[in-house]
């Protein structure tokens, strides 16, 4: 590792040029889950804040020897942000050598935290969806939504995309994204039409304390599997008994939140139990099955270390003397 005191930044628009594939996100995401296990990786429970104001203000850290890395990220969500002219969500990671503690990059964090977000839900949807699915619907048509609609796409035999949101807008331009992908793109009137007879959803609602739950999983097809991004904060709670294999990202890190993302005893494992053989995805083609998840911390860490790899390899970043 270098030991120098320079370090790499890597702005969206270069992390976007490194080509990095759905395979590569993958198996970083499930070698560092494995590591885990062996107690060679580690990571804290994020950490958040909640101004009165709407804004949602995180923290997370995660670290390994192999790769010799430790993540932080720092993320801020404030609604307020397009009203002048910026997204949602910005924030950036600082990479470190985990063994010495000299920074080695500093990057943006929205690609990172979309791209591994995808990631996790493909590592659970390898496991726990049907390997013939074909339509996918999209509840919540953002970056999210996009960052799956590329993971998903080199998965699954896709045929039909739909999109419901809150905007046009951003509707639109997924049905326009799916069109140009070769698939046919469907603006779906209502929630329950996106839903209805769909074999993968994805819902990424942003989040909002003034937000009602307005999706019920009784509407969902038998084998119909989900992979909510948000909280779980969009499906209606009386609902999510009908689920009959729920898969959270990690328990321990549920167990130090305040609220819980669904009922105790409606979750069959965690994500690294389902990477690890000790929790299954799915028993028969009739179920009905969702990861509901935070973050997975450990994602920050794969994302941010193997774009810090490939950006160094492809002589890319802008090298900054500290």
């Amino acid at each position: 590792m270098n030991q120098s005191t320079s370090f790499l930044y890597l702005s969206q628009g270069i992390l976007e040029k490194l080509d990095i594939t759905t395979a590569e996100v993958v198996e970083s995401i499930e070698r560092l889950i494995r590591g885990q296990a062996q107690s060679e990786v580690w990571s804290a429970p994020k950490a958040a804040i909640l101004p009165p104001d709407g804004r949602y203000m995180m923290a997370s850290l995660s670290a390994a020897d192999d790769p010799p890395f430790l993540a932080v990220k720092a993320v801020v969500l404030n609604p307020s942000n397009p009203d002048r002219g910026l997204p949602q969500i910005n924030g950036l990671i600082t990479l470190l050598d985990s063994g010495t503690g000299l920074p080695v990059a500093v990057m943006d964090a929205s690609w990172v935290t979309a791209v591994r977000t995808a990631g996790a839900s493909a590592v659970a949807a390898t496991r726990m969806a049907r390997a013939e699915s074909s339509v996918m619907a999209f509840i919540g048509c953002g970056v999210q939504a996009h960052s799956h609609l590329q993971a998903f796409a080199d998965l699954f035999p896709l045929t039909e995309i739909r999109a419901f949101g809150r905007g046009s807008t951003n509707r639109d331009v997924l049905c326009k994204t799916a069109k140009d992908m070769g698939f046919e793109g469907i603006a779906s009137p209502t929630a329950k039409d996106a839903l209805e007879g769909a074999d993968i959803v994805v819902t990424s609602v942003t989040f909002s304390t003034q937000l009602e739950p307005f999706l019920d999983a009784r509407w969902l097809k038998p084998g119909a599997f989900i992979s909510s991004t948000d909280l779980a904060v969009p499906w209606i709670h009386e609902g999510m008994a009908a689920f009959d294999r729920i898969i959270i990202d990690d328990r321990k890190q549920e167990a130090a939140m305040p609220s819980p993302l669904v009922e105790t005893n409606l979750i069959c494992g965690d994500l690294p139990e389902l990477v690890n053989g000790d929790a299954e995805g799915r028993n028969s083609d009739e179920e009905r099955t969702a990861f509901v998840f935070r973050a997975v911390v450990l994602g920050d860490l794969a994302l941010a270390g193997l774009a810090y790899q490939k950006a160094r390899t492809a002589s890319q970043g802008v090298l900054i003397d500290a």
